[in-house]
């Protein structure tokens, strides 16, 4: 199995697994169980050297049928309804103390980093290396005080939205076909957590975001901008992927792009069918790299929060995507930047000391 160069992944929904299993949690985290995409000896056989690791809080309210209606396009699935800080603290502090909690239970199998050369070392001596992100600031509050503290406990990555509206912004509804033009931008509030975050370094991910807010960082922001897990809409044109206009932001900018491994942002048709290979996602790889540049894009799994393609499967499947990339025609210099080299150089040029 091709386990070089390292990938390491611009976002996962693991840390909701465990929220969600925790009577299971040492199986989960510790054993190849064969569910889900992610667990630390599966992550160890494909080569999966780390990368952001989602706090994100759940809507309480489930729809029925939401892929049965994603795999019939056209679809425009409502949003959930706005969740209170309230609610949402607890359930934050939670999932980052399964994070702090899988670094201790891995006996060194896994560190959280604060910088790109705590990330580098990890990659040199085989240990995972797990960024703190947030998904939908909903924990954070109007008044930004609990970002010091997450801060504090290793946060360095932060999305304003997930889909549902916050205190601080809009996000963009699940629909195909459709725009990301679909609201009003940031709240006042918004625009003093993008301030706040670029003053501690955070990194502001713009997915998920609609377009007027991410205009609107796009405006504000003096770090570069990025997008942990997206695509590009002039090839599947979900209202979760990047415009051509937005690619050409974003490179302006000297920032970068996730890949998203899911199949119903990969696919032309906006469906889930998880039967066509590698192909959908090379061709969102070209169109990325044709207008970012080979040093703006990455990948953003959404392991364990996404349908993936059957080709893939987990973790332990990176190896087929590098021989997929590889005889794609993609040379090892070009491979070694999407795997992680693009991801390392964005961070260090939006972390501060």
């Amino acid at each position: 199995m091709t386990m070089t160069p390292l990938i390491f992944d611009g976002h996962n929904d693991f840390l909701l697994r465990l929220l969600r299993d925790p009577k299971n949690r040492d199986a989960t985290w510790l054993t190849d169980t064969g569910q889900g995409h992610l667990d630390l000896p599966r992550m160890r056989q494909g080569g999966f050297a780390g990368g952001f690791f989602a706090i994100y809080i759940a809507s309480p309210e489930v729809r029925e049928n939401i892929d049965d209606d994603m795999e019939n396009p056209p679809y425009h699935l409502p949003l959930p309804d706005p969740i209170d800080v309230a609610e949402a603290q607890p359930v934050a502090l939670a999932m980052a103390g399964h994070l702090k909690w899988m670094e201790r239970s891995s006996e060194g199998g896994l560190r959280i980093c604060r910088s790109v050369a705590e990330i580098r070392d990890c990659m040199t001596t085989g240990v995972i290396a797990a960024i703190m992100h947030i998904e939908g600031a909903e924990a954070i509050g109007a008044d930004l005080d609990a970002l010091y503290l997450f801060h504090d406990m290793g946060l360095r990555s932060l999305g304003p939205v997930w889909s549902r509206p916050t205190v601080f912004g809009h996000g963009v509804p699940f629909a195909y076909p459709s725009s990301p033009d679909t609201g009003p931008g940031l709240t006042g509030a918004g625009k003093d957590l993008i301030a706040l975050c670029n003053d501690l370094g955070i990194m502001v991910d713009l997915s998920h975001l609609n377009e007027a807010g991410f205009n609107d960082v796009a405006a504000l922001s003096t770090a570069p901008l990025v997008a942990t897990h997206s695509n590009a809409h002039a090839v599947t044109a979900s209202s979760r992927n990047l415009t051509d206009r937005q690619l050409a932001m974003i490179r302006e900018s000297d920032g970068m792009v996730g890949l998203n491994f899911a199949t119903g942002f990969l696919n032309t048709d906006g469906k889930k069918a998880d039967d066509r290979g590698f192909e959908p996602m090379l061709r969102h790889l070209d169109h990325l790299i044709d207008h970012l540049g080979e040093d703006r894009v990455g990948f953003g799994s959404d392991f364990d929060g996404a349908q993936v393609p059957a080709a893939l499967h987990d973790a332990a499947g990176l190896g087929a995507l590098r021989r997929a990339l590889s005889q794609h025609g993609y040379d090892a210099a070009l491979m070694t930047k999407l795997c992680h080299e693009n991801w390392l150089a964005v961070l260090e040029r939006t972390w501060k000391p």
